[in-house]
This record gives structure tokens, sequence and C-alpha cells, in this order.
């Protein structure tokens, strides 16, 4: 039994023409809608493609605006901290400059009311010496002391009585 015993020639042709028939008809009916499907999945794959790409890069973007803005923050939370310290401190500096000017004025006022003060004293010393002095001169005067010396004892003894403040 060999195949050649058992070829059919007409069985052959047959079975050609029924191919070429099926092939023309898949030809004619399955190809542009299998061709269409797949060039359809194709350009779906691609745009899903191109879809992961762009959002790739858009979250790069965000990511490179996000560290942008966080840089930003911390550029403008240094600055405000810079200003607040030095708000602070010039707020301390004006106020140890107030408390100095101040105590200056104080100290200026309390020497300007010494010296009133020591020359009220020294005038009032000078009121009691005069007086003092008037009253020796009418003691004196009223003895009429006749010696010089009698005179400078009196005087003397006068002025041991007095105790000057």
């Amino acid at each position: 039994m060999s195949l050649l015993e058992d070829f059919s020639p007409g069985l052959f042709f047959m079975q050609m023409i029924i191919l070429l028939i099926l092939i023309f008809v898949m030809m004619k009916f399955a190809w542009k809608p299998i061709m269409a499907a797949l060039t359809e999945r194709e350009e779906g794959i691609q745009n899903a493609l191109d879809q992961a790409e762009n959002a790739r890069k858009e979250i790069q973007n965000l990511q490179a605006d996000n560290d942008r803005l966080l840089k930003e923050a911390r550029a403008e939370r240094d600055a405000m901290l810079k200003e607040a310290r030095d708000i602070k401190e010039s707020i301390i500096t004006e106020a140890k400059e107030e408390a100095q000017e101040q105590a200056t004025v104080l100290i200026e006022n309390a020497k300007a009311t010494i010296r009133q003060e020591q020359q009220a004293a020294i005038a009032e010393l000078k009121k009691k010496v005069a007086d003092l002095s008037i009253g020796i001169a009418e003691t004196v005067v009223r003895k009429e002391l006749a010696s010089q010396e009698e005179q400078v004892k009196l005087v003397e003894g006068m002025l041991e009585e007095v105790t000057l403040n």
C-alpha cells in the first residue's frame, strides 16, 4: 500500500478547487475583519503605551513641581524665620537703647536734684553762718569789751557752743 497507488487525481483536483474556494472566501469575507481587528488591537496597545508614557512624564513633571514647591516653601520658611529673628533682635536692641536712655535721663535728673539740694544746703549753711556771725558781732558790740583778747575768747567760746549740722 503505497501512497501513489491510493492516489486519485480527480479527488486531488476537487480538493484543490475546494481549498482555492475556501481561500478565496476567507480572503473575501474573513481577511479584512481579522486584519481590521489586528490593526485596531495594535492601535489600542500603542495608545495604551502612549498614555502610559504620558502618565509617566506627567508624574515626573508633578514630582519636579513638588520638589520645586517644597524648596520654595523651605526657602520661604527660612526667610520668615530669619525675619522673625531680625525683628526680635531689633526689638531687644530698641528696648535696651530705650532703657539706657531712660537710665541716663534718670541719672541726669538725680544728679541735677543732688546739685540743687547741695546748692540749697550750701546756701542754708551760708545763711546760718551769716546769722551766727551777726549774732556774735551783736554780742561783742553789746558787751563793748575793752580788749581784743577778751573779744577773741568770747567768739571762740560761742563757736564751741554752736554745732553745725
